[in-house]
């Protein structure tokens, strides 16, 4: 596994009232939220990044509105008129 260290500020973390290691969590699901957004990680490799299960993943993204499904408005339109 690499290690990948961030500098993060003593005020951000008295500004967040967090931890190092709950904002290390946070990071990493933030990361790896956008990353599959942008295509770059598949949902089990962003998963993974995230320190989650592929499911509770899918589940966690929705919160952040973010869709597990990479269709366009207009293709989920046409999926569901076809339906």
């Amino acid at each position: 596994m690499s290690l990948i260290q961030i500098e993060v500020p003593d005020e951000v973390l008295i500004s967040l009232k967090e931890t190092k290691q709950t904002i290390h969590q946070q990071l990493c699901l933030m990361a790896a939220i956008k990353l599959f957004e942008l295509g770059k990680l598949s949902s089990g490799r962003a998963a993974q990044l995230a320190g989650l299960s592929r499911v509770l993943f899918l589940i966690t993204i929705g919160q952040y509105q973010v869709s597990p499904f990479d269709l366009t408005p207009q293709q989920l339109a046409q999926d569901v008129s076809n339906a």
